[in-house]
Protein backbone atom coordinates (compact mmCIF):
# COMPACT_ATOMS: atom_id res chain seq x y z
CA UNK A 1 0.00 0.00 0.00
CA UNK A 2 0.70 3.50 -0.81
CA UNK A 3 1.33 6.57 1.49
CA UNK A 4 -1.28 9.81 -0.17
CA UNK A 5 -0.24 13.52 1.59
CA UNK A 6 -3.25 15.71 0.82
CA UNK A 7 -2.74 19.03 0.94
CA UNK A 8 -5.35 20.96 1.63
CA UNK A 9 -8.68 19.73 3.77
CA UNK A 10 -11.64 21.43 2.06
CA UNK A 11 -14.41 19.12 1.31
CA UNK A 12 -13.08 17.84 -2.02
CA UNK A 13 -9.39 16.95 -0.65
CA UNK A 14 -10.54 15.53 2.01
CA UNK A 15 -13.54 13.39 0.60
CA UNK A 16 -10.78 11.72 -1.98
CA UNK A 17 -9.72 10.22 1.42
CA UNK A 18 -12.43 7.61 1.51
CA UNK A 19 -11.70 5.70 -2.06
CA UNK A 20 -7.75 5.53 -0.74
CA UNK A 21 -8.72 4.21 3.01
CA UNK A 22 -11.39 1.80 1.37
CA UNK A 23 -8.63 0.82 -0.37
CA UNK A 24 -5.94 0.71 2.49
CA UNK A 25 -3.78 3.32 1.61
CA UNK A 26 -2.16 5.34 4.27
CA UNK A 27 -3.48 8.73 4.13
CA UNK A 28 -2.15 12.39 5.55
CA UNK A 29 -4.05 15.37 5.30
CA UNK A 30 -2.61 18.79 5.68
CA UNK A 31 -4.63 21.79 5.97
CA UNK A 32 -3.99 25.01 4.01
CA UNK A 33 -3.11 28.12 6.68
CA UNK A 34 -7.27 28.93 6.15
CA UNK A 35 -8.04 25.26 6.91
CA UNK A 36 -6.80 25.63 10.77
CA UNK A 37 -10.48 25.09 12.86
CA UNK A 38 -11.39 22.46 10.12
CA UNK A 39 -8.11 20.71 10.54
CA UNK A 40 -8.37 21.04 14.88
CA UNK A 41 -12.24 19.59 14.65
CA UNK A 42 -10.57 16.57 12.26
CA UNK A 43 -7.64 16.02 14.92
CA UNK A 44 -10.56 15.82 17.55
CA UNK A 45 -12.96 13.30 16.43
CA UNK A 46 -12.36 13.09 12.35
CA UNK A 47 -15.60 14.91 11.55
CA UNK A 48 -15.20 17.45 8.89
CA UNK A 49 -17.27 20.42 9.97
CA UNK A 50 -17.98 21.99 6.18
CA UNK A 51 -18.71 18.43 4.77
CA UNK A 52 -20.81 17.14 7.99
CA UNK A 53 -19.50 13.69 7.30
CA UNK A 54 -16.76 11.69 9.54
CA UNK A 55 -13.79 10.97 7.77
CA UNK A 56 -12.64 7.22 7.81
CA UNK A 57 -10.53 6.04 10.50
CA UNK A 58 -7.11 6.09 10.30
CA UNK A 59 -5.94 9.38 8.73
CA UNK A 60 -3.34 11.24 10.60
CA UNK A 61 -3.91 15.47 10.01
CA UNK A 62 -1.31 18.05 9.99
CA UNK A 63 -1.52 22.02 10.09
CA UNK A 64 0.28 23.55 7.13
CA UNK A 65 3.26 24.21 10.16
CA UNK A 66 3.44 20.45 9.91
CA UNK A 67 3.47 19.97 6.65
CA UNK A 68 7.23 18.84 6.19
CA UNK A 69 6.40 15.98 8.45
CA UNK A 70 3.22 15.12 6.74
CA UNK A 71 5.63 15.46 3.60
CA UNK A 72 8.30 13.11 4.61
CA UNK A 73 8.25 9.53 3.06
CA UNK A 74 5.03 9.81 1.24
CA UNK A 75 4.71 8.28 -2.31
CA UNK A 76 1.60 10.33 -3.78
CA UNK A 77 0.62 13.83 -3.02
CA UNK A 78 -3.38 15.29 -3.60
CA UNK A 79 -3.22 19.02 -4.51
CA UNK A 80 -6.58 19.67 -2.78
CA UNK A 81 -6.40 23.90 -3.09
CA UNK A 82 -9.50 26.15 -4.64
CA UNK A 83 -8.04 27.92 -7.70
CA UNK A 84 -7.69 31.19 -6.25
CA UNK A 85 -5.00 29.06 -4.03
CA UNK A 86 -3.40 27.30 -7.04
CA UNK A 87 -0.47 29.75 -6.75
CA UNK A 88 -0.02 29.83 -3.06
CA UNK A 89 0.66 25.78 -3.81
CA UNK A 90 3.09 26.79 -6.43
CA UNK A 91 4.98 29.23 -4.23
CA UNK A 92 4.64 27.24 -0.76
CA UNK A 93 3.92 23.98 -1.33
CA UNK A 94 5.96 22.93 -4.71
CA UNK A 95 9.07 23.61 -2.84
CA UNK A 96 8.68 21.23 -0.13
CA UNK A 97 7.63 17.98 -2.82
CA UNK A 98 10.63 15.20 -3.43
CA UNK A 99 11.98 15.50 -6.57
CA UNK A 100 9.97 13.57 -9.22
CA UNK A 101 6.92 13.77 -6.88
CA UNK A 102 3.82 12.74 -8.29
CA UNK A 103 0.76 15.33 -7.63
CA UNK A 104 -2.66 15.07 -8.31
CA UNK A 105 -4.90 17.68 -8.38
CA UNK A 106 -8.32 18.31 -7.76
CA UNK A 107 -8.48 22.06 -8.92
CA UNK A 108 -10.79 23.25 -11.69
CA UNK A 109 -9.72 26.58 -13.55
CA UNK A 110 -8.00 27.99 -16.01
CA UNK A 111 -5.48 31.30 -16.16
CA UNK A 112 -5.58 34.13 -18.78
CA UNK A 113 -2.81 34.46 -20.86
CA UNK A 114 -0.75 36.84 -22.92
CA UNK A 115 -1.01 35.05 -25.87
CA UNK A 116 -5.33 34.78 -26.19
CA UNK A 117 -4.95 30.22 -24.99
CA UNK A 118 -5.96 29.80 -21.73
CA UNK A 119 -3.30 28.04 -19.44
CA UNK A 120 -4.41 24.91 -17.75
CA UNK A 121 -3.42 24.51 -13.62
CA UNK A 122 -1.63 21.62 -14.33
CA UNK A 123 0.57 23.36 -17.38
CA UNK A 124 0.65 26.56 -15.36
CA UNK A 125 2.59 24.26 -12.29
CA UNK A 126 4.65 22.39 -15.02
CA UNK A 127 5.99 25.52 -16.17
CA UNK A 128 6.37 26.98 -12.10
CA UNK A 129 8.34 23.63 -11.16
CA UNK A 130 11.98 24.62 -12.58
CA UNK A 131 13.99 21.94 -11.49
CA UNK A 132 11.82 19.03 -9.95
CA UNK A 133 10.51 17.17 -12.68
CA UNK A 134 7.00 16.80 -10.60
CA UNK A 135 4.79 15.02 -12.73
CA UNK A 136 1.68 17.28 -12.18
CA UNK A 137 -2.06 15.44 -13.23
CA UNK A 138 -5.92 16.80 -12.46
CA UNK A 139 -9.01 15.00 -11.77
CA UNK A 140 -12.16 16.15 -14.21
CA UNK A 141 -15.81 15.06 -14.21
CA UNK A 142 -18.95 15.53 -12.31
CA UNK A 143 -18.36 14.86 -9.11
CA UNK A 144 -19.26 16.41 -5.46
CA UNK A 145 -17.55 15.60 -2.45
CA UNK A 146 -20.76 14.80 -0.15
CA UNK A 147 -22.42 11.87 -2.65
CA UNK A 148 -18.00 10.32 -3.27
CA UNK A 149 -18.09 10.91 0.65
CA UNK A 150 -21.69 8.40 1.05
CA UNK A 151 -19.46 6.45 -1.86
CA UNK A 152 -22.31 7.00 -4.51
CA UNK A 153 -21.53 6.15 -8.30
CA UNK A 154 -18.81 8.72 -9.28
CA UNK A 155 -17.09 8.49 -13.06
CA UNK A 156 -14.56 11.17 -13.84
CA UNK A 157 -11.46 11.45 -15.52
CA UNK A 158 -8.03 11.40 -14.56
CA UNK A 159 -5.55 13.32 -17.12
CA UNK A 160 -1.81 13.97 -17.23
CA UNK A 161 1.53 13.65 -19.80
CA UNK A 162 2.13 10.35 -18.76
CA UNK A 163 -0.27 7.44 -19.44
CA UNK A 164 1.51 5.07 -17.36
CA UNK A 165 1.28 7.03 -14.31
CA UNK A 166 -2.09 8.07 -14.17
CA UNK A 167 -2.74 4.07 -14.92
CA UNK A 168 -1.12 3.87 -11.61
CA UNK A 169 -3.10 6.84 -9.66
CA UNK A 170 -6.42 5.21 -10.86
CA UNK A 171 -5.14 1.31 -9.36
CA UNK A 172 -4.68 3.36 -6.22
CA UNK A 173 -8.15 4.93 -5.87
CA UNK A 174 -10.18 3.42 -8.41
CA UNK A 175 -12.92 1.08 -6.36
CA UNK A 176 -16.45 -0.30 -6.97
CA UNK A 177 -18.06 3.32 -7.20
CA UNK A 178 -15.16 5.59 -8.06
CA UNK A 179 -14.63 4.50 -11.71
CA UNK A 180 -11.41 6.47 -13.67
CA UNK A 181 -10.85 7.01 -17.02
CA UNK A 182 -7.52 7.76 -18.04
CA UNK A 183 -6.65 10.63 -20.76
CA UNK A 184 -3.56 12.04 -22.04
CA UNK A 185 -5.50 15.02 -23.53
CA UNK A 186 -4.92 17.75 -20.77
CA UNK A 187 -6.17 20.62 -22.81
CA UNK A 188 -9.15 18.58 -23.35
CA UNK A 189 -10.30 17.49 -19.90
CA UNK A 190 -9.52 20.71 -17.68
CA UNK A 191 -11.02 23.17 -20.65
CA UNK A 192 -14.56 20.78 -19.95
CA UNK A 193 -14.62 21.17 -16.47
CA UNK A 194 -13.68 24.47 -15.97
CA UNK A 195 -16.28 25.75 -18.12
CA UNK A 196 -18.62 24.14 -16.77
CA UNK A 197 -18.69 26.32 -14.10
CA UNK A 198 -19.57 28.94 -16.16
CA UNK A 199 -22.02 27.46 -18.09
CA UNK A 200 -23.83 26.72 -14.92
CA UNK A 201 -24.26 30.39 -13.37
CA UNK A 202 -25.73 30.63 -17.13
CA UNK A 203 -28.15 27.98 -17.09
CA UNK A 204 -29.21 28.86 -13.21
CA UNK A 205 -30.37 31.89 -14.37
CA UNK A 206 -33.23 30.17 -15.95
CA UNK A 207 -34.50 29.19 -11.97
CA UNK A 208 -33.87 33.00 -10.84
CA UNK A 209 -35.90 34.23 -13.49
CA UNK A 210 -38.84 31.48 -13.05
CA UNK A 211 -38.68 32.67 -9.63
CA UNK A 212 -39.67 36.02 -10.68
CA UNK A 213 -42.63 34.82 -12.36
CA UNK A 214 -43.95 31.80 -9.93
CA UNK A 215 -42.37 33.08 -6.49
CA UNK A 216 -39.80 31.47 -3.83
CA UNK A 217 -40.24 27.75 -3.89
CA UNK A 218 -42.70 27.31 -6.80
CA UNK A 219 -42.56 24.85 -9.49
CA UNK A 220 -39.63 25.16 -11.61
CA UNK A 221 -39.76 25.08 -15.40
CA UNK A 222 -37.43 23.10 -17.46
CA UNK A 223 -37.50 23.99 -20.87
CA UNK A 224 -35.85 27.39 -20.39
CA UNK A 225 -33.07 25.80 -18.09
CA UNK A 226 -32.91 22.96 -20.84
CA UNK A 227 -32.18 25.63 -24.26
CA UNK A 228 -29.25 27.42 -21.89
CA UNK A 229 -28.09 23.34 -21.32
CA UNK A 230 -27.82 23.11 -24.79
CA UNK A 231 -26.05 26.14 -25.70
CA UNK A 232 -23.93 25.57 -23.05
CA UNK A 233 -23.02 22.15 -24.11
CA UNK A 234 -22.29 23.42 -27.41
CA UNK A 235 -19.98 26.64 -26.92
CA UNK A 236 -18.27 24.22 -24.29
CA UNK A 237 -17.42 21.95 -27.93
CA UNK A 238 -16.30 25.09 -29.26
CA UNK A 239 -14.18 25.89 -26.57
CA UNK A 240 -12.71 22.35 -25.96
CA UNK A 241 -11.67 22.39 -29.90
CA UNK A 242 -10.11 25.90 -29.96
CA UNK A 243 -7.70 25.07 -26.74
CA UNK A 244 -6.60 21.90 -29.28
CA UNK A 245 -8.29 19.36 -26.89
CA UNK A 246 -9.88 16.49 -27.91
CA UNK A 247 -14.38 17.28 -28.56
CA UNK A 248 -15.15 14.05 -27.18
CA UNK A 249 -13.76 15.80 -23.28
CA UNK A 250 -17.44 18.16 -23.59
CA UNK A 251 -19.13 15.04 -21.92
CA UNK A 252 -17.25 15.55 -18.93
CA UNK A 253 -17.96 19.16 -18.83
CA UNK A 254 -21.91 18.18 -20.01
CA UNK A 255 -21.70 15.71 -17.09
CA UNK A 256 -20.29 17.88 -14.59
CA UNK A 257 -22.71 21.16 -15.89
CA UNK A 258 -25.68 18.87 -15.00
CA UNK A 259 -24.35 18.05 -11.54
CA UNK A 260 -23.17 21.57 -10.84
CA UNK A 261 -26.90 23.40 -11.74
CA UNK A 262 -28.60 21.10 -8.93
CA UNK A 263 -26.72 23.32 -6.03
CA UNK A 264 -23.99 24.60 -4.92
CA UNK A 265 -22.61 28.20 -5.07
CA UNK A 266 -22.46 28.51 -8.68
CA UNK A 267 -25.95 27.64 -8.60
CA UNK A 268 -26.65 30.13 -6.28
CA UNK A 269 -24.76 33.17 -8.34
CA UNK A 270 -26.94 32.30 -11.38
CA UNK A 271 -29.95 32.48 -9.37
CA UNK A 272 -29.63 35.92 -8.02
CA UNK A 273 -28.48 37.00 -11.53
CA UNK A 274 -31.69 35.61 -13.11
CA UNK A 275 -33.60 37.08 -10.41
CA UNK A 276 -32.80 40.35 -11.46
CA UNK A 277 -29.96 41.05 -9.24
CA UNK A 278 -26.45 42.55 -10.41
CA UNK A 279 -23.50 41.38 -10.14
CA UNK A 280 -22.11 43.37 -6.96
CA UNK A 281 -25.55 42.67 -5.52
CA UNK A 282 -25.26 39.07 -6.23
CA UNK A 283 -21.80 38.86 -4.48
CA UNK A 284 -22.40 40.90 -1.58
CA UNK A 285 -25.44 38.65 -0.78
CA UNK A 286 -23.02 35.56 -1.35
CA UNK A 287 -20.09 36.90 0.49
CA UNK A 288 -17.43 34.70 1.66
CA UNK A 289 -18.49 32.37 -1.48
CA UNK A 290 -15.74 31.28 -3.59
CA UNK A 291 -16.79 31.58 -6.78
CA UNK A 292 -14.80 30.28 -9.53
CA UNK A 293 -16.69 30.80 -12.21
CA UNK A 294 -16.25 34.61 -12.23
CA UNK A 295 -12.66 33.96 -12.48
CA UNK A 296 -12.62 31.63 -15.09
CA UNK A 297 -15.69 33.58 -17.51
CA UNK A 298 -12.78 36.61 -17.21
CA UNK A 299 -10.24 34.73 -18.20
CA UNK A 300 -12.10 32.84 -21.27
CA UNK A 301 -13.77 35.60 -22.25
CA UNK A 302 -11.21 38.11 -22.07
CA UNK A 303 -8.52 35.16 -24.57
CA UNK A 304 -11.74 35.01 -27.04
CA UNK A 305 -11.05 38.80 -27.16
CA UNK A 306 -8.03 38.40 -27.88
CA UNK A 307 -7.93 35.54 -30.17
CA UNK A 308 -10.68 37.17 -32.05
CA UNK A 309 -8.65 40.21 -32.72
CA UNK A 310 -5.66 38.32 -33.76
CA UNK A 311 -8.40 36.16 -36.41
CA UNK A 312 -8.20 33.01 -34.62
CA UNK A 313 -12.04 33.01 -32.96
CA UNK A 314 -15.25 34.45 -33.64
CA UNK A 315 -17.21 35.99 -30.85
CA UNK A 316 -20.24 35.40 -32.31
CA UNK A 317 -19.87 31.33 -32.00
CA UNK A 318 -19.84 32.11 -27.85
CA UNK A 319 -23.36 34.29 -26.91
CA UNK A 320 -23.79 32.86 -23.94
CA UNK A 321 -20.72 33.03 -22.62
CA UNK A 322 -20.13 36.63 -23.52
CA UNK A 323 -23.77 37.72 -22.18
CA UNK A 324 -22.25 36.94 -18.59
CA UNK A 325 -19.02 37.80 -19.09
CA UNK A 326 -21.27 41.46 -19.54
CA UNK A 327 -23.14 40.92 -16.40
CA UNK A 328 -20.25 39.91 -14.31
CA UNK A 329 -17.39 41.89 -15.37
CA UNK A 330 -18.95 45.04 -17.09
CA UNK A 331 -22.16 45.83 -15.27
CA UNK A 332 -24.77 45.09 -18.11
CA UNK A 333 -28.04 43.73 -17.29
CA UNK A 334 -28.37 40.33 -17.78
CA UNK A 335 -29.86 39.52 -21.53
CA UNK A 336 -30.09 36.06 -22.36
CA UNK A 337 -29.38 36.39 -26.17
CA UNK A 338 -32.08 33.54 -27.04
CA UNK A 339 -32.21 34.21 -30.80
CA UNK A 340 -28.46 33.74 -30.93
CA UNK A 341 -29.00 30.16 -30.41
CA UNK A 342 -31.13 29.54 -33.40
CA UNK A 343 -29.04 26.84 -35.55
CA UNK A 344 -30.00 26.71 -39.17
CA UNK A 345 -28.70 23.24 -41.18
CA UNK A 346 -30.28 23.16 -44.52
Amino acid sequence: MSVFTIIGAGMMGSAMSFPLRDNGHEVRIVGTPLDTKIVERLKADDFHANMKRTLPEGITYYQFEEISEAVAGSDFFIGGVSSFGVEWFAEQVLPLLPERAVVLSITKGLRETAGGIPETFPEFLTRSDASKSISFNAVGGPCTSYELADRRHTCVTFCGRDYETLCTLRRCLGTAYYHISCSTDIRGVETAVAMKNVYAAAVSTAIGANELIVGLGGQEKYNPQAGLFGESVREMGKLIRLMGGDPDTVMLGAGDLYVTVFGGRTRKLGVLLGRGKSYAEAKELLAGVTLESVAIAKAMSNSLRTLAAAGKADLKEFPLLLALDSVIHHGAKLDIPWESFILDRP
